[in-house]
């Protein structure tokens, strides 16, 4: 099984490049996320045709979040992270797909901080662990992908000082995704490649994407049930180059199947009687 989270960056502007990467790409199951439409204006019928279910909550202006299938329907589990019944913005959606619970992530920039902008990601941040605690607690098989706005480490950051005051890689923002790693959680790109930057974003200004000056954003975190069945990791960072191009790439992981669980067998009649 492949399973991949892309930052589309406007669903309705970079169609064309999703559904081209759709089709060679082939994923199973897709995260996307600042798909910047309204619900009713997500591109549902191209999906459809381009073989993929989907589930969405959108926003007009900013945010959205979808998951995509191209195996069994997702069945929507929730619509918004908890925690904050006045948060409305359209930041996570979770759905179970064939045995799978995906958790759709676009966590806040927090920029600029400090400032409110700041603490509404950290809050976000806090819920999210809160939430994914809950999850672990349940041992059944989870993946959380989206775009977690931190690089977690200097290992995720291009040579540069240009970024320091930024809240991508402030020190709490840092702490927060070690926290959230820390309760049992495996990310999968920084698990297969540990020693490469892997890069998932590069921004539109200053030639960053020529010159690779890239951050790791981009994550898939893993509960223990599907650590084991990691197999390859990647990111499609060809995409990025397209015309048109989203700021970000495709980050996917891909799995092993899951293995069957062995059942005593069954006593015969004659044992139960003897």
């Amino acid at each position: 099984m492949k399973i991949a989270t892309f930052n589309i960056n406007n669903i309705s502007r970079r169609l064309p490049n999703l559904l081209q990467w759709l089709k060679s790409a082939r994923p199973d199951i897709v995260c996307l996320q600042e798909l910047k439409a309204a619900d009713a204006e997500f591109p549902a019928d191209e999906i459809a045709k381009a073989g993929y279910r989907a589930v969405w909550r959108g926003e007009r202006t900013w945010n959205g979040v979808a998951i995509l299938s191209r195996g069994g329907a997702p069945i929507v589990t929730r619509t918004a992270l908890p925690g904050d019944p006045n948060d409305r913005q359209s930041r996570y959606i979770e759905a179970a797909i064939d045995g799978i619970l995906v958790g759709c992530l676009y966590l806040p920039n927090g920029n600029p901080q400090p400032g409110p902008k700041f603490d509404y990601k950290l809050a976000w941040f806090k819920r999210l662990t809160a939430h994914a605690k809950k999850l672990l607690a349940q041992d059944i098989p989870v993946v959380l992908a989206g775009d977690y706005n931190v690089a977690p480490t200097e290992l995720d950051i291009y040579a540069t000082k240009s970024w320091d005051d930024d809240a991508l890689i402030a020190p709490e923002s840092r702490a927060a995704y070690a926290r959230l790693i820390k309760q049992g959680w495996t990310d999968a790109i920084r698990t297969l490649h540990p020693d490469a930057p892997m890069f998932t974003f590069w921004h539109y200004m200053r030639n960053r994407w020529p010159r690779d000056a890239g951050l790791r954003l981009d994550h898939l975190l893993l509960s223990p049930q599907l650590a084991a069945r990691l197999k390859d990791a990647g990111i499609d960072r060809d995409v990025r180059g397209k015309p048109n191009a989203s700021d970000h790439a495709p980050v996917w992981i891909e799995l092993g199947a899951a293995k069957q669980s062995r059942k005593a067998p069954a006593k015969s009649k004659a044992a139960l009687k003897g």
